[in-house]
């Protein structure tokens, strides 16, 4: 096998949770330019079917579903549906997340709402669809963190917008690169590899002030585009990355690390 086929993802089934996001989008289309079959989930089902059929017009497989997070029985029926339908799960893509907290003074209960959906709701996820890639001993979890998740936030960047860090958001996405660890752990018995993905920023027409400011601590001197995460995601989700697990990828231009 030569290199750039290690990369194919030739009939592989894959999963990705807020799939018709920001991030979301992206990560769906990579999947699918890389050839697998990809399902694209989450409460917004028009977006979804939006997206899926896109990219099926592209000639991509590419299926769309509803799923809420926070609610079991729809996670175990999207997983039935995708057993029944193609047989197995190999890649599964937690991308989804909740931010309902928007300052640091919001009400506690966003607080409360925001770990439900991004920490139980990411566990309930994984907890029921990784039992396919057990009985199989094989399969790949990729985790969609941040950059927010391994660096106290520079509260600078926000002065002079409405946006703010809010503490929710820190809590959980470093919550998950731990959590990656101890899955990686926990299922490598079984020939299933667990990644982390922590992105930086993604330009979505944040206000000028904020833009220039983040731009200047990145080494690169830009936000993130979409495009920069399929190739990670692909990889990660690949046979090129074989002997990779419980690693958290950031993705930020060089923000952390100026």
């Amino acid at each position: 096998m030569g290199v750039l086929d290690r990369f194919c993802l030739q009939n592989k089934v894959a999963v990705v949770s807020g799939g018709a996001g920001k991030y979301g989008r992206f990560i769906v289309e990579g999947l699918a330019e890389a050839k697998a079959i990809v399902y694209v989930v989450s409460r917004n089902i028009e977006n979804c079917e939006n997206l899926a059929l896109q990219l099926r017009e592209k000639e991509y497989q590419v299926f769309s579903g509803y799923l809420d997070m926070g609610n079991t029985e729809s996670i175990l029926a999207m997983y039935r549906r995708i057993i029944e339908e193609q047989g197995r799960v190999d890649i599964l893509v937690n991308n989804a997340v909740l931010r309902p907290m928007k300052h640091y003074d919001d009400p506690i209960e966003n607080f409360d709402l925001s770990m439900k959906i991004n920490a139980t709701g990411i566990m309930n996820m994984t907890r029921i669809f990784v039992k396919d890639m057990i009985e199989r001993k094989n399969g790949v979890i990729i985790n969609i963190s941040s950059m927010m998740g391994v660096i106290g936030p520079d509260f600078t960047v926000y002065e002079g917008t409405d946006m703010d860090a809010p503490p929710d958001y820190f809590f959980h996405r470093a919550g998950l690169i731990s959590l990656t660890r101890y899955l990686a752990a926990r299922y490598g018995q079984y020939n299933i590899r667990v990644n982390c993905i922590s992105p930086g920023g993604l330009y979505s027409n944040q206000p000028d002030i904020f833009v220039e400011r983040y731009k200047k601590r990145t080494f690169l001197g830009r936000m993130a585009d979409g495009e920069d995460i399929k190739g990670l995601v692909v990889f990660l989700a690949s046979d090129a990355s074989s002997y990779i697990t419980g690693e958290n990828i950031l993705m930020d231009g060089g923000y952390t690390q100026k």
